[in-house]
């Protein structure tokens, strides 16, 4: 099993997800992710030059909508 096949199956126990990851479970290319993070539309938090996102603030962002 790849790491992302991992990540995407195992991404509601993690603490926080790469935009890479992130671009997986949404079915997404990285750089429309990307650009969706940089505009506010994803909740995201930086560490230094990575971007990541928090699991339940992207879980309640996907409730939403829905």
């Amino acid at each position: 099993m790849s790491n992302s096949t991992r990540s995407i199956s195992d991404w509601e126990t993690r603490t926080v997800l790469s935009i890479e990851e992130v671009a997986l479970i949404l079915g997404l290319g990285r750089s429309a992710t990307y650009e969706s993070a940089r505009r506010g539309e994803l909740p995201t938090l930086r560490l230094g030059r990575r971007v990541l996102v928090p699991v339940a603030a992207f879980s309640r962002w996907l409730e939403q909508a829905s």
